[in-house]
This record gives C-alpha cells, sequence and structure tokens, in this order.
C-alpha cells in the first residue's frame, strides 16, 4: 500500500521520447521535467503527482489508486495539452523493487497494450519507461523513459 510512497518529495527528470511510435523508428527527443508529489491519503493507498516538461509548455499529472483487495494499483495520466483527459488506466503491483502496470488503450486509432514500469528505484533516483504493444504483449517497443533525480523532499 506504500508502494509509491518513494515518490514523495520534488525530481529533476530526463526525459526521453521516441518521437515516432510503433514505426521502427529510432529518433528520441531529451527534454528536462520537475517532479512534485502532491497528495497522499488513505495511508499511502492514494496519490498523485505532477510534472512539468518546461520546453514542452505542458505539464502532466498521475493519479494512483490501491485496492487492498486485489493488491493491485490503477494508474491514470492526465496532460494538460488537449485534449485534456484522463487516459485509460493500466493496473498492476510491485514484485521484489519493480513495479509493472499494463492496460488497454489506443494509439493513432490502433489498439495497443500499455506497460508502465517503475524500478531503479534508491532514496535518491528511480526510472520509468512506458512501451507499446501491437500484439497482445509478446513484443514492446520502448517509447518513453524519464530518470528521476531528487531534488528534495
Amino acid at each position: 500500500m506504500n508502494d509509491f510512497d518513494f515518490l514523495v518529495g520534488t525530481w529533476d527528470v530526463v526525459n526521453r521520447r521516441l518521437r515516432k511510435r510503433l514505426v521502427g523508428s529510432d529518433d528520441w527527443d531529451v527534454f528536462p521535467g520537475h517532479a512534485t508529489h502532491h497528495f497522499r491519503a488513505f495511508d499511502g493507498g492514494v496519490n498523485v503527482d505532477e510534472i512539468t516538461f518546461p520546453t514542452l509548455g505542458y505539464s502532466g499529472l498521475s493519479v494512483r489508486l490501491y485496492d487492498p483487495g486485489t493488491g493491485l494499483w490503477s494508474i491514470q495520466w492526465a496532460a494538460s495539452a488537449p485534449p485534456v483527459r484522463l487516459e485509460p488506466p493500466v493496473f498492476g503491483r510491485f514484485t521484489d523493487g519493480v513495479g509493472e502496470f499494463e492496460g488497454d488503450d489506443t494509439h493513432e486509432g490502433t489498439p495497443i497494450r500499455v506497460r508502465f514500469r517503475w524500478d531503479g528505484i534508491t532514496d535518491t533516483t528511480a526510472r520509468w519507461t512506458q512501451a507499446f504493444s501491437t500484439d497482445g504483449g509478446s513484443t514492446w517497443e520502448t517509447n518513453w523513459t524519464m530518470d528521476f533525480t531528487r531534488t528534495g523532499r
């Protein structure tokens, strides 16, 4: 239930994102971000953080809810860039310090499986990756990584 307590505080974030997804591209954008954990409730079972992308002119928000009955987290993402909406949730859990979360979505009209992964978690660092699959999870294309470095608590 306290799996995401490591995010409490502020972070500098190095983002690396594929310019074009699901086309076999290896052309990446690298840009900065700043993350702040804003809200924690229900003894850690709910938490919200925001990340700003100063060079892109928008920010994003993650909402995480823990279900003690199933032991699963649901995670939803929203960005301030239009269209502003909560993306479909991914679901999962942490095992041996690594969090894996999957869900269904679409990318440019194509049904996809989405995977978020949290790993490399220490007192001062963490890594988040996003990958898409068009074949039900048999193969994955990582399209966004975020490397977090703590700046404050």
